[in-house]
């Protein structure tokens, strides 16, 4: 079934096909993206200025200039106190992706590119690998933008993670899903919003399907390395494919959004090459002083990542419990790494309504399923996503569960 974003008809489960007629991304200003409203970033600028609870935020606890500067070597220091607030390299300095490549097996400085955060890296990929002409299939559900954006520029096929298999991905599916003309597969493991990894065994399966076919496997691997356990992390795709695009950063492990520093790693030279003129369009060049202070945050990668985990790891046994208590209005599945849950809310008063009168009455942000509706498949209207990976996180629990007390809200569950 093809369906088209002004059609009204209910689309198939198991995968939909988006056509765009918009012509190629070109440097001659033509129109190809397609601006849609981000539904998540509206929903942010909508209720986080009144939120005294922020149980949404999908990034790690942060710290203060003064505390990461604490962390920094001597010649790290030196870098930040000398600084000349001129145009950087448009790669990324070359200490910065030097010590970016080493978090990969086999990635090399020059095989990394650095972007103003992770969106402008997914924006540059899907713009230099994809033209008018291609097929892209998306893993839902995901980050918008992933499927926003290439849906944006070719055809487009939605291939659905399973709740009832425990969000997992079928392969069969995806081959199914393949044309002649599918140029690139997206996937995101640690998954945003439900924390699935993928089995190992399905991820080698996909691999393997992928360089049979010669197709590029683009990999947002923002939330790797915060794994529940880490016997279930997996490879860098870069690392196991030749034609693989690993995008990391150093906001949601770190808890450094605010640097805006993110990356490609991809061994292509092909792909490097059209990434740098996408690049030329955008941001041009990362901020000097962010790009110092991420390399101070990598080099104590281990100190900042173990602190990071253990947050994570006692606040989601405190949900975990919560939600057990409260089963009879929660489904949970227990996500496998990042620092974000996708519980399913089970009460007739429907997820939208139950976000809302948290954030209107009890000061309480989370995120509603609509959020992370999709125009490509149908996807859960039921479920809402929380953020467990800040300190400040028990004291948002304990207002939950007073908003739960609340007697406006005894009405009759739902199975």
């Amino acid at each position: 079934m093809i369906t088209r974003y002004n059609e009204t008809k209910t689309p198939n489960i198991s995968s939909v096909t988006v056509e765009m007629s918009h012509p190629k991304f070109r440097t001659s200003c033509q129109p190809g993206f397609v601006m849609r409203d981000f539904a998540l970033e509206g929903y942010f600028s909508r209720w986080q200025s009144t939120a005294d609870h922020q149980l949404a935020a999908s990034d790690s606890e942060t710290l203060s200039v003064t505390e990461l500067l604490g962390m920094a070597c001597d010649e790290d220091r030196h870098r930040w106190e000398t600084l000349r607030l001129g145009y950087t390299d448009p790669r990324g300095a070359d200490w910065l992706r030097e010590t970016i490549a080493d978090g990969y097996q086999t990635i090399a400085a020059e095989s990394v590119r650095c972007f103003a955060g992770a969106q402008e890296g997914i924006f540059a990929v899907m713009h230099a690998l994809l033209g008018a002409d291609d097929h892209a299939i998306i893993v839902t559900p995901n980050y918008q933008s992933a499927e926003t954006i290439p849906a944006g520029i070719c055809a487009v096929t939605g291939v659905g993670l399973d709740p009832t298999r425990g969000w997992s991905l079928d392969i069969d599916a995806v081959a199914a899903a393949v044309r002649s003309n599918t140029r690139l597969i997206s996937i995101n493991f640690p998954n945003n919003p439900t924390g699935k990894i993928l089995e190992r065994d399905r991820f080698d399966a996909l691999i393997e399907f992928c360089r049979e076919r010669g197709i590029w496997l683009f990999s947002d691997e923002v939330y790797r390395l915060i794994e529940r356990d880490p016997a279930q992390r997996l490879p860098a795709v870069a690392d196991v494919y030749e034609r693989g695009i690993s995008l990391g950063a150093v906001s949601k492990p770190y808890g450094l959004p605010g640097l805006r520093v993110g990356w490609i790693a991809c061994r292509s030279a092909e792909a490097l090459q059209q990434l740098d003129r996408v690049r030329a369009y955008l941001s041009i060049c990362n901020a000097g002083p962010s790009e110092v202070l991420a390399q101070i945050a990598l080099k104590a990668a281990d100190r900042l990542l173990c602190r990071n985990r253990e947050i994570a790891e006692r606040n989601l046994a405190l949900l975990t419990r919560f939600l057990t208590r409260h089963g009879d209005l929660f489904d949970w599945h227990l996500p496998d790494g990042g620092v974000v849950g996708y519980p399913r809310y089970r009460h007739e008063e429907g997820v939208e309504a139950f976000c809302r009168r948290l954030i209107e009455q009890h000061g309480i942000l989370l995120l509603p399923a609509s959020v992370y509706r999709s125009e490509l498949l149908p996807t859960p209207t039921d479920r809402f996503r929380i953020g467990f990976g800040r300190r400040d996180f028990a004291a948002g629990l304990a207002a939950m569960e007073t908003a739960l007390a609340d007697p406006a809200r005894a009405l009759r569950r739902t199975g």
